[in-house]
């Protein structure tokens, strides 16, 4: 939180002002108002007093003004009155606008060349004391949100509420130019046994039955390509009962949820570009928190790369790989299986890998950097031993390990790497999936201590050609993404091919290392869905009740189809420069799911629960 408020524009075609509260929004007002008689109202954010002057810097939704309160016009009884007003007590002024005097303007401030001189004032609503300052940076979390309103009045936060206002406005507007349609999906609907955990909602009306409040629109905007609407998106709640990360809320989010007949995967792609990359063309500058105009660069719209799973993992140790650092991972398990090294030979023989990546310059660093980057990623990683490494610096290789190597393998070592002289190579061994968190880490950490990292950019690509299946922690096959995907090579490949071999027309668009969406090719055959959720160990009936409504409609004549869902709360996250979800929503939970404002969770009296049929077990 800062000292000064936001300034957003007011929208083209707003409503009049009304004058029995204000003629002027406090922060349109400019040195061509010199001389004007006006009104205007809002919130005594500042005050100070001048040897019996008193000035309130007074804020709305457009900004701040300066007002003047001064004894030979107003009398000693005012002045005593608005000294004693508390701050965020709610005024109305009418005075006269003056410019201020030589020396005395601010150029901090949008109307830092004028005053308004009080000629009169109410005070429309007294505030109590504050419980903290608003311009107070190091109030904890807790009583911030505990105050949430008075949170938002602060001016970074409240600029992020516009900006995403802005950002949901410039997605609509989009859309409607690309003709699609807005539809609303319900909130009450019915449990469905894939995906996160549900929230639950019991029903009155039909004892010991729930619905559940929807994860995702997915069944229902399917159900609106077969009912013949081609083009369809919402801005829709989405509800999961998961825990709490920095980029996800705990229970409730909001996506930009849209969905396309008679399109392939490329299809979906243009409109997703169109659409996000729009949205992150005009608010890419934004500079509510502080941020330069033009400091921002992004991947040009239709230049996207696209990266297979398996490479995205293999290259970055990443399905959601952060292009601003360059540097990729290579496999060098051959080479160490031939080598010396007995530690890395017995885990490549025992189906483990060795991954690689190299460093260009790095050997510039000091030694003690070597032995710091290894005792963060055994400390921070949970890394089982440092990461090896081997030097060329001065026509000589280096480190703890070339013994282990002759000079043909170090070489051949740095060139599936990428680097040369003056390069470094550092090594992690173990079995995957295990090592992708310390690849992943590691090759950031060594871009940004390298000089490999660029900042002031959004990099986007699209991960594709996502399995179609997974191996479940219990030996079964599950789902790997999503269940209404259609698997490439359709049922034919569902028929003859080992299921964990089939890729799904799944894709993911990820900017900067975070999941911005995730979309499909939706399967529209029942044939298909039947065969797909049986290898998922769904059985027939399990599927017609599961999932009536697509099984009964895609015997009616279902068309192609395929969306996306990119997450509103990650996007206006990434524009306003934050790396935690919670400060992008306006009522947002705490970490372990608590409404600290409206004290939700909350118990309920044993009438709701018996009309309900519920008794609540004992602790």
């Amino acid at each position: 939180m800062t000292a000064t408020p936001a300034t957003p524009h007011a929208p083209a075609g707003s409503l009049p002002l009304n004058p029995t509260y204000r003629t002027h929004m406090c922060g349109a007002l400019r040195a061509a108002h010199d001389g004007h008689t006006v009104r205007v109202a809002g919130w005594a954010f500042r005050r100070r007093d001048h040897g019996g002057v008193v000035f309130i810097d007074l804020r709305d939704t457009t900004g701040v003004v300066q007002v003047v309160f001064k004894p030979d016009a107003l009398g000693a009884a005012a002045i005593e009155d608005i000294t004693h007003t508390g701050l965020e007590s709610v005024l109305m002024i009418d005075g006269v606008v003056r410019l201020r005097g030589e020396g005395l303007t601010n150029p901090k401030m949008a109307t830092g060349e004028i005053e308004i001189d009080v000629r009169a004032f109410e005070v429309l609503s007294r505030a109590d004391p504050l419980p903290y300052a608003l311009t107070d940076d190091s109030v904890p979390e807790e009583l911030r949100l505990s105050y949430r309103f008075l949170d938002l009045r602060s001016d970074d936060v409240a600029a992020t509420m516009m900006l995403r206002s802005d950002v949901i406005a410039s997605i609509r507007q989009r859309m409607w130019g690309l003709g699609f349609r807005e539809f609303q999906t319900p909130i009450l609907t019915a449990s469905s046994p894939e995906g996160a955990r549900d929230f639950l909602v019991p029903s009155r009306m039909h004892p010991g039955k729930f619905y559940a409040l929807p994860q995702a629109p997915q069944q229902f905007k399917q159900l609106l390509m077969i009912s013949g609407f081609d083009r369809y998106f919402q801005i829709a709640p989405c509800f999961r009962d998961e825990d709490a990360r920095a980029d996800r809320s705990p229970a409730d989010f909001y996506q930009f949820d849209l969905e396309m007949s008679f399109v392939e995967q490329k299809d979906v792609f243009a409109v997703a570009e169109q659409v996000v990359g729009g949205v992150f063309e005009d608010f890419k500058n934004w500079n509510g928190n502080g941020r330069k105009a033009g400091a921002m660069a992004m991947t040009p719209v239709g230049s996207w790369p696209h990266i297979a799973y398996d490479d995205a993992l293999l290259r970055y140790a990443s399905d959601k790989p952060d292009l601003r650092c360059p540097l990729e991972i290579v496999d060098v398990s051959d080479i160490w299986a031939a080598s010396e090294f007995k530690v890395f030979k017995d885990i490549v023989a025992q189906g483990g890998v060795v991954r690689a990546i190299g460093v260009k310059g790095a050997t510039t660093q000091p030694r003690s950097w070597f032995d710091t980057i290894g005792k963060w990623a055994q400390d921070e990683l949970g890394a089982p031993a440092a990461p090896g490494y081997i030097t060329w610096k001065e026509g000589a290789f280096g480190g703890p390990l070339t013994k282990f190597l002759s000079e043909e393998q170090i070489r051949a070592m740095f060139a599936k790497a990428g680097v040369g002289e003056g390069g470094v190579v550092f090594f992690v061994a173990g079995k995957e999936p295990g090592i992708y968190k310390i690849l992943k880490d590691l090759r950031l950490r060594l871009g940004r201590d390298c000089g490999h990292y660029e900042t002031s950019i959004y990099k986007f690509c699209w991960i594709v050609d996502f399995p179609m299946f997974e191996r479940a922690d219990d030996g079964s096959v599950d789902f790997s993404h999503n269940p209404f995907s259609m698997p490439q090579g359709g049922l034919h490949a569902l028929e003859t091919q080992d299921p964990l071999t089939i890729k799904a027309y799944q894709y993911d668009l990820v900017c900067n290392g975070y999941e911005l969406c995730s979309g499909a090719i939706r399967n529209h055959l029942p044939e298909v869905m039947l065969k797909a959720f049986r290898i998922a160990g769904y059985g027939e009936e399990t599927v017609k009740s599961k999932f009536r409504g697509l099984w009964e409609a895609f015997h009616y004549g279902a068309p192609p189809h395929g969306g996306m869902a990119p997450g509103v709360d990650r996007i206006v996250m990434l524009l306003a420069d934050s790396n935690m979800v919670r400060e992008v929503i306006a009522f947002p939970l705490t970490q372990r799911g608590e409404d600290l404002l409206m004290a939700a969770p909350s118990a309920v009296t044993e009438k709701q629960l018996k009309e309900l049929h519920i008794k609540v077990a004992a602790k």
